[in-house]
Order: structure tokens, then C-alpha cells, then sequence
């Protein structure tokens, strides 16, 4: 049958700007952890113009769209639903501008530009985008959720670096915000408003980044504790001494690397016992060794700490790419492990070490059959809490698991730890209904407002903050 609005779209974007069939399609419709659907069509505009002609379009027929840039979300929200009506509107052809200014230190950059094609750009000038994490997102979708990832701690999140953006409103309207200053304090700083907000605002089409200095040298060490007070002691010194220096500093958990030993064979074990901690600690400089050699700096800092600590701590420097191995095999390990149910929150830093015990605690008094397998940004507060159970052996459906304990681990990060539940991983049909029940009304009356202003027809996206 004939879709008029399908024959629109390819008449505006060209034969390679729109796929119908089922098999092109399927990997638009299916999410990285969460999210399935149908869509009606795929849409890939190559330009800004493109994306507003296409938006236009849509809104013309009445057509729900949804925004996608790599798909590699955990939170459903990049995929359409299953009425088989929603336009999936990729990025993935509008990936050709990554403009560098080197005295500024500044990029711009297309929307779908990918994080690693953009990371190949600059190393040749030195410089890098260092919002670093496992996936190789889109930069209209780290704008869209706000990015945090592995380096964090130093370097901040996508909203800290994002100077600039142009963005196309749910009627194809134009907004261009391609401010290249770092100071331009002159009232409302109107990008903020898309980051974070899922693309349900608008469509990222482009953006202007600061970027950092590649580091010259880097050392890399893994320190194994006994509890997570060990763990907050550690980083609190690291900071005070070492803070100029300090890149990342990420926390797994004995059931976290037990997994990945059990799945990666490959990998070395760095402890002869694994310990209830152990924290990846990274130095990262400019300077060359000559001027400062940090594998010595972080041997000697952490050797006067394991003498203070005494038995209470274990230190193996080495190969920090194989560390960082072990860190980032974690996720698909766990995976294999069993069913799992994955959390993606954080609390004040101080209150990590409790709010993992609760958790525990609560685990061992109604789930003893469910293992806690924690690992994450502890530098910067956020903790991905993993549940991991054998169906068989629990004799109850997944269903059942996830619906008594998401709930109660939310409550505790929320109210009882005054944390978020969803540090980084954003807003999306997977955790909807904790937005409206956490999110304050005013906030969601002022994003209601907003909304009607940037997608008048309500058809931006699966997600809803007002």
C-alpha cells in the first residue's frame, strides 16, 4: 500500500534517505539492552536542512518521530514503539562536518558524528574529546543525554564541554545556538535546554565542543580494599594529593571482577584473592616523564597509604590497558552470568559505602538467592548496581524479580540516600514511571511549557517530562 508520507520523505531525502523494508530497518528497531518496536519508516537526512524538511513533513501528516543517533542507549529511548506509525529519524548520514580550531581549542561537529570518528580527527593535533565510556555514541546523542562516563571526575560531562548547538524544534523550525565563546554571560543560555532531555525538545544537528589536550603519559594502578570506607579514603587522599593529576577513579566489586575472570579466560588476574574492592586509579599529564615520571608519584603515593591502611589494602601496579580491560568487560560479563536486573544510580559520594550495604542487606533478608555484583564511577558518585540470579534455581519469573526490587533499590538511592535514579544513562520508557514519580511537579509543569513551545505537536520522541 501506498504511505504518502513515506513517498514525501523519499522525494525530499532521495532513495538512500529512506528505508522501508524489514530487514533495513531491524537494527533501528531494536535497542542495545531495552527497547523493541516497529517503525514506519527510517528516515536519514544528510543535512540540517534535511532534518527540518523531514520534521516539517511530519508534522504535516500528523507522524510521530522519534530521534536516533548510534542506538547504543540503555533506557529504550532511542528506539520507536510497537504501533508501527513512529518515524525513526537517524543521524547516521548527517556525520561529514568536524571543524577544529586549534588556538581556541574548539570543534564543530554534525550531530552524527560518531565519538570515536570524532576522537580520530583530533589525534593528530593533539587533542581528544574525553568524555570516554565503553559505547561509541553519536555527539547529537551525548548531547541529547548528557554524557558522563570513565573520566568524569577530571574532565566533567558532556554539559560541561558543550559550548554551542544547533538544533531542529519538533515543527522544523531552526534554532541555532552555535555559540563558540566560553564566556558569554548575556541571560538565558538557551542550549541547556536539549541536554539531558532525550531529544523530546529537539534534534541536535550540531554542536561545538571544547576539547582537551591528549595526555603524553598516563599511570594506572589497581588497588584492592576491604570495604567501601577503604575505598572512600583512598580517593579523598588521591584528591588531596594528586588531584592536579587524577583522571578517573572507578570502583569494582569482587562479584563484578569474579564474573569477568569466569567469561574472559584471556584476561590476567592481577589479585591472588580477590578483594571486596578494588579501585582503578588513573594519573593522566601533559608533562612528559622527564619533567614528572607519574608511575612513580602514584607507586610512592600509594605505598605511603598501604602503610597507613596496613592489611587492609592491596596494590598491583602494571599494564593499565589490561586494567581497563577488566573494567570494561564487566557489563557483557555479567550478561552471561545469569538474569540480571541493571541500576544505573547515584548518591553523594559519602554515602556509597551505606547505600551499598543496604542493598546487601535487604538482598540477604528477602533475595538471598540474588547476588549484588556492583562497579562504577565511584569518583564521581555514581554506582551501577547489577542484581544476578539463576532463574531456575529462584523458581519464580524475571517479571516478578524486577517488579519487588527495582522499586525498593530506587526508594533507598532517592529518599533514603537523597541520590538519583538515573545518573547517566537518562530518561527513557525503561524508567519513565520513576520520572513521574520522583520529578517534581513545578519541574514538570515548567517542561510542559517548554515542550509546547519547541514540539508544538507533542510527537517528539517515546518520553514525556511534562
Amino acid at each position: 500500500m501506498s504511505d504518502a508520507l513515506v513517498d514525501n520523505l523519499v522525494r525530499q531525502l532521495g532513495p538512500r534517505g529512506v528505508l522501508t523494508g524489514p530487514e533495513d530497518r531491524a537494527r533501528f528497531e531494536q535497542g542495545w539492552r531495552y527497547g523493541q518496536g516497529i517503525a514506519r519508516c527510517i528516515a536519514r537526512p544528510a543535512s540540517t536542512a534535511e532534518v527540518a524538511a523531514t520534521l516539517r513533513l511530519c508534522a504535516e501528516h500528523g507522524a510521530r518521530v522519534v530521534p536516533q543517533g548510534a542506538n547504543t542507549g540503555l533506557v529504550a529511548a532511542s528506539t520507536p514503539d510497537a504501533s508501527g506509525q513512529m518515524v525513526v529519524l537517524s543521524l547516521e548520514r548527517l556525520n561529514q562536518t568536524i571543524e577544529l580550531d586549534a588556538a581556541a581549542r574548539t570543534v564543530l561537529v554534525d550531530g552524527g558524528v560518531l565519538l570515536s570518528q570524532l576522537n580520530e580527527a583530533l589525534r593528530p593535533h593533539g587533542f581528544w574529546f574525553p568524555v570516554d565510556l565503553g559505547a561509541d555514541p553519536q555527539i547529537g546523542g551525548m548531547v541529547a543525554t548528557n554524557t558522563g562516563g570513565t573520566r568524569l571526575l577530571r574532565y566533567g560531562d558532556v554539559r560541561h564541554n558543550l559550548l554551542g548547538i544547533e538544533v531542529v524544534l519538533g515543527d522544523g523550525r531552526v534554532l541555532s545556538l552555535l555559540n563558540r565563546l566560553r564566556k558569554n554571560n548575556t541571560g538565558l543560555d538557551a542550549k541547556h535546554l536539549f541536554v539531558g532531555t532525550t531529544g523530546v525538545f529537539g534534534v541536535v544537528t550540531r554542536a561545538v565542543l571544547q576539547v582537551a589536550p591528549r595526555p603524553r603519559q598516563r599511570a594506572v594502578a589497581l588497588v584492592g580494599c576491604r570495604d567501601g570506607e577503604t575505598v572512600l579514603q583512598l580517593l579523598s587522599t588521591l584528591e588531596q594529593d594528586l588531584g592536579d593529576v587524577l583522571s578517573a577513579f572507578e570502583v569494582m566489586s569482587e562479584n563484578a571482577m569474579a564474573a569477568v575472570f569466569e567469561h574472559q579466560p584471556g584476561l590476567r588476574r592481577p589479585f591472588a584473592s580477590l578483594p571486596r574492592f578494588a579501585a582503578l586509579v588513573e594519573l593522566g599529564t601533559t608533562l612528559p616523564a622527564e619533567s614528572l615520571d607519574l608511575g612513580e608519584l602514584l607507586a610512592t603515593r600509594l605505598g605511603s597509604f598501604l602503610d597507613a591502611a596496613g592489611d587492609s589494602i592491596d596494590v598491583v601496579m602494571g599494564n593499565g590497558d589490561e586494567f581497563w580491560q577488566i573494567r570494561h568487560h564487566i557489563s557483557e560479563s555479567l550478561q552471561k552470568s545469569g538474569k540480571m536486573l541493571a541500576f544505573d544510580v547515584s548518591v553523594p559520594r559519602s554515602r556509597l559505602p551505606a547505600f551499598t550495604r543496604e542493598v546487601e542487606a535487604l538482598l540477604a533478608r528477602e533475595w538471598p538467592q540474588v547476588r549484588l555484583c556492583d562497579y562504577g564511577h565511584w569518583g564521581d558518585g555514581g554506582t551501577h548496581l547489577n542484581l544476578l540470579w539463576d532463574e531456575a534455581a529462584i523458581g519464580r519469573p524475571a517479571a516478578e524479580v524486577v517488579a519487588a526490587l527495582q522499586p525498593r533499590i530506587y526508594e533507598f538511592a532517592v529518599q533514603g540516600h537523597g541520590g538519583s535514579y538515573s545518573a547517566e544513562h537518562g530518561i527513557g520508557p525503561h524508567n519513565q514511571r520513576y520520572y513521574d514519580l520522583y520529578t517534581a511537579p513545578l519541574v514538570k509543569q515548567l517542561a510542559a511549557l517548554l515542550g509546547q513551545f519547541c514540539d508544538p505537536g507533542d510527537r517528539l520522541g517515546t518520553v514525556r517530562l511534562g
